[in-house]
């Protein structure tokens, strides 16, 4: 079970069993929660983590996975609880870096219209009536 707190800042000296949540700066930091001892940040955004608290605990969503420690730690956080998950493989991390970067670049990135519609456009942009008319003329 974490106990959380809301901070303004991460504080210099960070807890086992605590969960930070800086509302302000959009980020929740916590130990690792097997026991390794790595601080484990959580960014709040639309392609990131998101964090829901009902007044009395908090959850965090997608799962943590910390693929960059030695532990590769991977869990829930629930109602304040941890539920552990299933290990990644090697491919499974690699897959799942993808889909996160793929998530991030449809977000960030504007929205294109790609119909088969718009790309004959694009090739034949509609003419003004000028140019309709003066292509009769040169008839």
């Amino acid at each position: 079970m974490l106990q959380h707190k809301f901070v303004e800042f991460i504080p210099e000296k960070v807890e086992e069993g605590v969960l930070y949540i800086s509302i302000e700066y959009c980020t929740v930091i916590h130990k690792c929660v097997c026991g390794c001892g790595n601080e484990v940040v959580t960014p709040l955004s639309p392609t990131d983590w998101k964090l829901t608290f009902n007044g009395k605990v908090v959850s965090l969503y997608p799962s943590i996975g910390n693929w960059n420690f030695e532990c590769k730690s991977h869990y829930w956080i629930r109602n304040n609880k941890i539920e552990f998950a299933g290990r990644w493989t090697e491919t499974e991390i690699h897959l799942g870096r993808e889909i996160d970067l793929d998530r991030k670049m449809d977000y960030f990135n504007e929205p294109t219209d790609t119909s088969k519609e718009d790309m004959v456009n694009q090739q034949n942009p509609k003419q003004t009536i000028w140019q309709k008319i003066s292509k009769l003329l040169r008839l």
